[in-house]
């Protein structure tokens, strides 16, 4: 699967089923950068289990708003449209890998 670029307006049906890990970031942001290509390796080894989206955070603040994001990135993941997991900040594939194989 490709990774999807959520916007206000789809966020709720982009998260609505199955295991979706959601990076919400920004263009400016160094740690977001370094965090894209695991996003994207992760995407390629397990995209059959996990959907990847990722919310720029100028440009969907109802979306940041509702969910508390205080500092990016901010990733959760979500498990049928409910938030089951939460970390802040960049996290090694390893650890993402891990964290999302707990609830897929």
């Amino acid at each position: 699967m490709a990774i999807t670029n959520a916007t206000d307006q789809s966020f709720t049906s982009d998260v609505e089923s199955g295991v979706v890990l959601v990076d919400f970031w920004a263009p400016w942001c160094g740690p977001c950068k370094m965090i894209a290509p695991v996003l994207e390796d992760l995407d390629t080894e397990i995209g059959d289990k996990v959907k990847i989206v990722k919310v720029d955070v100028d440009e969907n603040q109802e979306t940041a708003g509702k969910y508390g994001v205080m500092s990016i990135p901010t990733l959760f993941v979500f498990k049928d449209g409910e938030v089951v997991d939460k970390v802040v900040g960049f996290q090694p594939k390893e650890a993402l890998a891990e964290l999302l194989n707990k609830h897929a």
